[in-house]
C-alpha cells in the first residue's frame, strides 16, 4: 500500500462499480453529515491522519474507506486529499472486508469517564454521539417532545430540543433539581 495525494475529481465513492466488491453500504444524513462536515472543516488536520482508503480503477479511484468523508470534503470544495492506496489487482474479497472492518467499532466507551472527564459540549461540538446513561435511552427516545403534566394542575409543558441539544438542556435542568419534572416546576414557580 502506498500513499499518495489524489486529485478529489479522480475520486469515486463506491457505487458498486468494482466487480465483486458491493457498494458502500454506509450512510450518514441530517444532522450526522451536518457535524461530519463540521468536524472536517474545523479540524482539517484530522484527514493528514486519517487518509481515504482507495482502489485504482480504470483512470480513477474507488474510496474503499472513507465515503461519507469524501462526500463532506467535495461539499467543502476541497481539490486534492491523501489516500492509501490499494493496487489495482487487490483481491475484490480483501476489499470488501477492509470497507466493512473500517465502520466497525470494537471497543466500548468507558461512561464514567466521559461523564465526568470530558466536557459534553465538546463531544457533541466533535461529533460525538454522547451516550445516554442507564434508563435514559428510553426515556430520550420517548420523549424528544417532553409532555410533562403539572402536578395538581390542569397545565401542560412541552420542551422541544433536537437530539443535539439533549445533553445541554438536561444538564441546565440537573443545575437546579434532580428530576427535568422538579426543574420545570421550580421554573415556573410551582
Amino acid at each position: 500500500m502506498r500513499i499518495e495525494t489524489i486529485a478529489i475529481a479522480l475520486l469515486e465513492n463506491n457505487t458498486g462499480q468494482i466487480e465483486g466488491l458491493p457498494q458502500n453500504p454506509r450512510f450518514v444524513k441530517d444532522a450526522r453529515y451536518k457535524a461530519l462536515v463540521k468536524s472536517i472543516k474545523d479540524f482539517p488536520l484530522m484527514l493528514e491522519y486519517r487518509e481515504l482508503v482507495i482502489v485504482a480503477n480504470g483512470g480513477k479511484y474507488v474510496v474503499i474507506g472513507g465515503n461519507m468523508r469524501l462526500k463532506a470534503c467535495q461539499q467543502l470544495k476541497y481539490k486534492e486529499l491523501t489516500c492509501k492506496v490499494f493496487e489495482a489487482e487487490t483481491d475484490p474479497a480483501i476489499l470488501r472486508e477492509f470497507a466493512i472492518k473500517d465502520n466497525v467499532a470494537f471497543g466500548s466507551d468507558d461512561h464514567d469517564i466521559l461523564a465526568n472527564e470530558w466536557d459534553t459540549a465538546d463531544l457533541v461540538e466533535w461529533g460525538f454521539e454522547v451516550p445516554l446513561w442507564e434508563g435514559e435511552a428510553d426515556y430520550a427516545e420517548k420523549n424528544k417532545e417532553i409532555d410533562m403534566d403539572a402536578m395538581e394542575s390542569d397545565m401542560s409543558i412541552k420542551l422541544k430540543y433536537t437530539e443535539a441539544d439533549y445533553w445541554s438542556v438536561k444538564e441546565a435542568l440537573a443545575k437546579i433539581a434532580s428530576t427535568p419534572e422538579q426543574a420545570v416546576f421550580k421554573l415556573l414557580g410551582l
